[in-house]
This record gives C-alpha cells, structure tokens and sequence, in this order.
C-alpha cells in the first residue's frame, strides 16, 4: 500500500489514513466509505462514548473535520481510479441509475 492522507491517531496511537481508497486503522483497510451518524443503526452508542463524532468510517468514529478530511482524500483516490473509457463510462451511469431507481423504491 502507498503513503496515505492521516486523518487522525487513535488514543492508542494508531495511525487512522485514507490509502489506495479505503479508511484504514494502521495500515489495515477499515471502509470505503464514510456513513453518516444519523443513518448509522447504532448511533446513540456511538454518540455516547463519542460525543463529537458526526460520521464513521467502519468501527471508526470521526468528527466533522475529520470526516472532511477523510471525504476529500476518498474523492482524489476516486478521481485517479476513474476509468475514461466510454464502456466504463456507460457501466457507472447504468450503476448510478440503478442506485436511484433503488433508493425510489424499486427492487
């Protein structure tokens, strides 16, 4: 893996970073993604031993500065995985289209 974007270290001392497009916790990828606090199942758990937390990344919770910061280094790896070829191109509007239907209420 390469050097990734520190997001933060942990009360243990463990790096938290953005790498090759995953959140990871030493080194280890964690999510890909960062969810929201309020759409998370167990958010008041989260929010209890985390006060400031706003979204996380896994099992890692992160404030809002972190997060931003966590969302920008997923976007630049995104950016520089972006494939350019037309058939990619169609296959991400196909997959972007089938997430709308989805969250309309298709199945």
């Amino acid at each position: 893996m390469s050097h990734g974007v520190l997001i933060k270290t942990t009360e243990d001392g463990r790096r938290v970073e953005v790498m090759d497009g995953w959140v990871c916790l030493a080194g280890v990828p964690e999510a890909d993604r960062l969810v929201e606090i309020l759409e998370h199942p167990n958010r008041q758990a989260i929010l209890r031993a985390v006060p400031g937390a706003t979204h996380v990344a896994g099992r890692l919770p992160l404030t809002h500065e972190q997060a931003a910061i966590a969302q920008g280094a997923l976007a630049a790896a995104r950016r520089e995985d972006l494939d350019a070829r037309p058939q990619a191109l169609a296959q991400r509007i196909r997959r972007a289209a089938w997430a709308k239907a989805v969250a309309d209420g298709v199945e």
